[in-house]
């Protein structure tokens, strides 16, 4: 418990136990004091692994539930540690109320009674997943099809069913649901229909792995201001784009004004020659990405005589975009949430 121990303050001591008070402990890898500068006692009860996956939470703290019962005197809190943890399991942690540490440097403590607020953040992917290992993951266009889909169409449906409105193959759209099971992003009915998606959390889990500046991007600069991109893009003819980012997110949600177009192009040097955009390095207020995948364009919309990516993609872009972008995707999700018969097939 090093981590833990060395972001504590120093009035505070951790003493870890050297035997279990009963038997039925045996089950518990460790227990560990935690006392406070006026002598509160928080029991932390700590259960190890080498991994653990959100699917993993409740079982592991259901273990640790009968010692936490048996001694109602003392402030009882069970800890989840791993070499690393992800996003989704810290959150599931939070939410099941147990606390959490990892090597990395990922640490939440939380309790009342002593009073204490320890969090902080390590590290946002696993440094000890060697490149030549196989990820598991929603990296690659297969992962990026079946999101989107899941995303945009609502359930249930069948596998087989959902890898043809993804357009990815049936072996691949297997091992991506396979994963998002084991993550409790979507709920399957044994070896039958998905029955739900739980879409917000997959779009914020998908941003784990993908992002706008994955794809190669172009700078440019209009030098008359995005009122002027916008009309020219109303012209264009024969030529397959989408806009993305604060732009897109305006037309079907309320966010700040937006400073930069971002837009995917099959074809960025062409689109930007028809619209009249000058290349720069510094001072860009015009984004042109070409897309690793075509999915980008999947389920587009004329909006306002501007081809629009559809708001899953959209969110997934501001998720993973500088400055202000999360919180407008905050925005958006807010958005999509209240509004999900409009957009959602």
């Amino acid at each position: 418990m090093f981590v833990l121990g060395e972001r504590l303050p120093d009035s505070w001591t951790l003493k870890a136990r050297e035997k279990w008070p009963t038997a039925d402990d045996r089950r518990i890898d460790q227990v560990t004091d935690l006392r406070s500068p006026d002598g509160q006692q928080l029991t932390l009860v700590i259960e190890a692994k080498r991994s653990i996956t959100p699917r993993d939470v409740q079982p592991l703290l259901d273990q640790l539930a009968t010692f936490a019962s048996d001694r109602a005197m003392t402030p009882v809190l069970p800890v989840l540690v791993a070499r690393y943890l992800p996003e989704s399991t810290r959150q599931r942690i939070i939410e099941a109320g147990a606390g959490y540490v990892d090597a990395t440097g990922n640490v939440r403590i939380v309790a009342d009674r002593p009073t204490l607020f320890l969090s902080d953040r390590g590290a946002d992917s696993d440094p000890w997943r060697g490149p030549g290992r196989p990820r598991s993951g929603l990296r690659g266009e297969p992962a990026a099809r079946v999101v989107r889909a899941l995303v945009d169409f609502a359930p249930p449906y069948s596998v087989p069913e959902l890898a043809q409105r993804a357009g990815s193959s049936t072996g691949a759209t297997y091992r991506v649901v396979e994963f998002l099971e084991q993550e409790e992003l979507i709920a399957r009915q044994p070896y039958g229909q998905i029955t739900e998606v739980r879409w917000r959390e997959l779009l914020m889990r998908w941003s784990e792995d993908y992002g706008l500046t994955s794809n190669q991007v172009f700078r440019f600069i209009e030098p008359r201001g995005l009122d002027a991109f916008i009309e020219q893009l109303r012209e264009v003819q024969g030529l397959e784009y989408v806009l993305t980012g604060s732009l897109a997110a305006e037309r079907m949600a309320w966010v700040a004004p937006a400073r930069q177009a971002v837009v995917y192009a099959d074809d960025p040097r062409q689109l930007a020659a028809v619209t009249g955009l000058r290349p720069t390095e510094v001072g860009a207020n015009v984004i042109l990405v070409a897309p690793r995948y075509d999915v980008v364009f999947d389920r587009s919309a004329d909006v306002k005589g501007v081809r629009t990516a559809a708001p899953s993609q959209v969110a997934v872009d501001l998720l993973t975009g500088p400055g202000r972008n999360p919180s407008e995707a905050t925005g958006l999700l807010d958005w999509m949430e209240a509004n999900e018969p409009v957009w959602r097939g």
